[in-house]
């Protein structure tokens, strides 16, 4: 009887609470659409919904074939791609940390990605594709910045303030390869360091979607040892998860997904610092939601991809660009709210 009065005094408040996840998930899903839609079907070269169904089944004419399924489906694909691997680094990182600066792109391993992509593009093999240099950067990185935390004494404070240091570094050390380059592999890398989706391919489609897929289904995998870290080590290790592991296999799943996506785009600042809190509070959850944080940077970087290519058309903004200038009000906003 007891047990049967406590699931009645809390079905209340597991109710309401499940349908504003219903209700968020799905219009954030709608927005998503919408912006998908808009995308493909609006810029210099106008294409009704007819004309982008006519090219998925491939009987459109050559130049709209073109447009659609070379340019424009790609670019919105990838934009949906790198939008959720980043909202789910971000989510991994900030619950790790239990801190909502605790971002790739704060802590170095966006720069680190970066700087191995450079590398690979400018020093070893210029016509390779930069995403084995964007892993083992994103991967080096990583050992880093645990290595300073830790002969330090390991805190979450000191680990993002060593990223913070290192980001830093990095940034010198990428400017410096700029300069040693040839001027039009220069000039190529330099645009794609603002963040670009503009010469995305179904390539890249494919290398994002392979990867995003093979990285969810890890952290599917330990998403039940990836709660209870939110709870504490010491609450997590009395329920049997083997609290250094997990925490190593987290680290390394999210610097992958953040290579994988600075590999194809260039380094693109906000999403992954941004989209976990969105979805958190939007969703009502207690924790940050693994699959609502996708979902959340799936549509952030949709919407800013989009809003670059048509703002000063036909002129084009690369996303990096217009993402990091909300960023930067994004922490203004968080400096201004919180004391400590």
């Amino acid at each position: 009887m007891a047990r049967r009065a406590e699931a009645v005094v809390m079905h209340p408040a597991v109710g309401p609470r499940h349908r504003r996840y219903a209700i968020v998930t799905a219009v954030t899903v709608a927005v998503a659409v919408v912006a998908a839609i808009v995308g493909v079907t609006t810029g210099s070269f106008q294409a009704s919904l007819g004309d982008v169904a006519s090219a998925l089944t491939g009987n459109a004419d050559g130049r709209t074939s073109v447009v659609v399924m070379g340019l424009r489906v790609p670019r919105v694909v990838a934009a949906l791609s790198i939008g959720a691997a980043l909202g789910l680094a971000g989510a991994v990182f900030q619950t790790l940390a239990r801190n909502p600066l605790a971002s790739p792109d704060i802590v170095g391993f966006t720069a680190g990605s970066a700087t191995g992509a450079l590398v690979g593009l400018i020093v070893i093999a210029p016509a390779a594709s930069p995403a084995a240099g964007a892993w083992i950067g994103g991967l080096l990185t990583v050992v880093v910045v645990m290595l300073v935390a830790r002969s330090v004494g390991v805190s979450r404070e000191r680990t993002i303030l060593a990223g913070i240091a290192l980001s830093t570094l990095l940034a010198a050390v990428n400017d410096y390869l700029l300069t040693r380059a040839p001027v039009e592999i220069a000039r190529n890398a330099d645009q794609w360091l603002h963040g670009s989706l503009a010469a995305t391919s179904m390539d890249d489609v494919a290398l994002l979607l392979g990867a995003l897929g093979i990285l969810s289904v890890v952290l599917a995998l330990v998403h039940r040892d990836f709660r209870a870290l939110e709870l504490g080590d010491d609450t997590a290790r009395s329920l049997g998860v083997r609290t250094g592991r997990v925490r190593l296999l987290l680290v390394v799943v999210a610097a992958l997904l953040t290579g994988t996506a600075t590999a194809v785009s260039g380094p693109i600042g906000f999403i992954a610092l941004a989209a976990p809190q969105l979805a958190r509070r939007t969703l009502g959850t207690s924790g940050i939601p693994l699959f609502g944080s996708a979902l959340t940077g799936a549509v952030v970087l949709v919407i800013a991809d989009v809003v670059a290519q048509r703002a000063l058309a036909p002129l084009q903004i690369p996303v990096g660009l217009l993402t990091g200038v909300v960023g930067g009000a994004y922490l203004f906003w968080i400096v201004a709210r919180t004391r400590r």
